[in-house]
């Protein structure tokens, strides 16, 4: 960078972290701090929850990875990307369900409810792993507009955007986040919008609309593990479903509804950066945004910063909260202490500062970002049958580890290159992915079903002897 440059970015880093601290709420007690509620205790409105789900699930790695899909396979890779959007609505209706039908108060509740004290054990664990890989995997995308890996001012944006949002999380916990990703989500909007306004006239409205084909090889088959991956992706991610559990259900489920339909339009018109690379021959390298951004001169490449900085920080600050929300609330229910009362804050805030730290040890060791949805998705396709299937039992521990445990096994399984090639449906890239998320989903599904049916069995054999 140039002096000009550093002045620019590194000048709007420091604003974006005063302003973000000074307009943010303080919490005063715990329900604000956990649950998001105002001082005298009144839920989140729908609108603020709704720019809260829409801005939180639009990770700086998802925008990234929109565009480098878009770069790859045309409109096909930012479709198959903007999909993963789509399981909000799946999550928040789901969510409806437990809420009404069973009067949870978490996910974790649930399953404890449903399927044992180890069932939310192994679902608290899947969702830590979750969590922690939010906070490198955002940082080090900030961190890669100032410098590359290696360099002292990659390192030194990454851990300042870091301080800067573990301020602010401090401050206010989740109330703190819910309020500024209202202020992110307009600011994100506003510099996508910039963005495209940049793209679109260089580029034949046309051309940049169709082009990708829709062929398994090109990218379709990645729609698919997507639209695979709706049932089981956004159960994993408590960012998401915490703010399930903050309001009444209908207006939750109005909120998730409308959230993810945002969502997938803002990701897909995201993708077409990528398009336009690929249309005007800008080679990615990993990073389409920045590509396209510097190719476009200095306001492109400073509009694509300002929108991977107000989505990472969104992002971030929700994993901070949930977190905090995790180690401190929910693992110590589950532990039958603390059941009816809120521990204080300083529990949470202990809790977050940890994980600004050690969150960023994977950036420094330089781990890819890329593939974090996907796998993740992969392993946890178990949850799928228990969220999708959970009516057809009261009580079925068995249920939830044939399940859940098959899932993360395949997901191992596709990480380390042990699935048999015969699995894979057509020839393209991710057809290993796709053919394991489609069997997998059947068989993790066989293993949900099989202690209800053995059961049935074994009541008609009692029946029939007893008769």
């Amino acid at each position: 960078m140039n002096v000009t440059e550093a002045s620019l970015f590194w000048g709007f880093l420091l604003a974006y972290g005063v302003v973000m601290y000074a307009l943010s709420p303080r919490s005063r007690n715990a329900a604000s701090f956990y649950r998001g509620a105002d001082d005298q205790g009144n839920p989140v409105g729908q609108w603020s929850l709704t720019a809260s789900i829409f801005i939180s699930w639009i990770f700086a790695k998802s925008v990234t990875n929109a565009a480098n899909l878009g770069a790859a396979y045309g409109v096909v890779g930012g479709l198959a990307y903007a999909s993963y959007w789509l399981s909000i609505p799946v999550a928040g209706y789901v969510i409806y369900l437990i809420r009404t039908q069973t009067g949870a108060r978490s996910l974790q509740e649930f399953l404890t409810s449903r399927f044992g004290r180890l069932a939310s054990l192994a679902f608290a664990a899947a969702i830590l792993i979750r969590l922690y890989n939010e906070v490198w995997s955002n940082t080090a995308v900030v961190g890669g507009y100032f410098g590359l890996p290696g360099e002292w001012e990659y390192y030194a944006a990454a851990m300042l955007f870091t301080a800067f949002t573990l301020a602010y999380s401090l401050k206010g916990g989740l109330r703190s986040s819910i309020f500024t990703d209202v202020i992110q989500a307009f600011v994100f909007v506003f510099f996508v919008g910039a963005v495209l306004f940049l793209i679109i006239p260089a580029n034949d409205t046309s051309a940049l609309l169709t082009n990708g084909e829709f062929r398994l090889e090109a990218g379709f088959d990645l729609l698919l593990v997507a639209l695979l991956q709706l049932f089981s992706y956004p159960f994993h991610d408590p960012v998401l479903t915490d703010r399930g559990f903050v309001n009444k259900e209908k207006t939750m489920l109005k909120s998730f509804v409308v959230a993810g339909l945002l969502g997938f339009v803002a990701v897909f018109i995201f993708s077409l950066v990528g398009v336009h690379a690929r249309l005007n021959g800008i080679e990615a390298m990993g990073n389409a945004p920045a590509a396209v951004g510097q190719s476009l001169g200095l306001a492109a490449l400073f509009f694509m910063s300002v929108v991977m900085m107000t989505s990472a920080g969104s992002t971030l600050d929700s994993t901070f909260t949930s977190l905090a929300k995790s180690l401190a609330v929910d693992l110590p229910n589950l532990a039958q202490r603390a059941r009816d009362r809120l521990p204080s804050m300083r529990v949470g805030a202990v809790v977050m500062v940890v994980f600004a730290l050690l969150g960023n040890l994977p950036m420094f060791a330089g781990t890819d970002i890329l593939k974090a949805t996907t796998i993740s998705g992969t392993m946890v396709m178990g949850l799928a049958p228990v969220f999708l299937f959970y009516s057809f039992t009261r009580w079925s521990p068995w249920s939830f580890h044939l399940s859940f445990w098959t899932g993360i096994g395949l997901g191992i399984l596709l990480a380390t290159g042990m699935i048999p090639a015969s699995w894979a449906i057509g020839d393209g890239k991710y057809a290993m992915l796709l053919g394991v998320n489609a069997y997998g989903f059947l068989i993790c599904s066989a293993g949900f079903f099989l202690p209800l049916l053995l059961r049935r069995l074994a009541g008609r054999s009692l029946a029939a002897g007893e008769a």
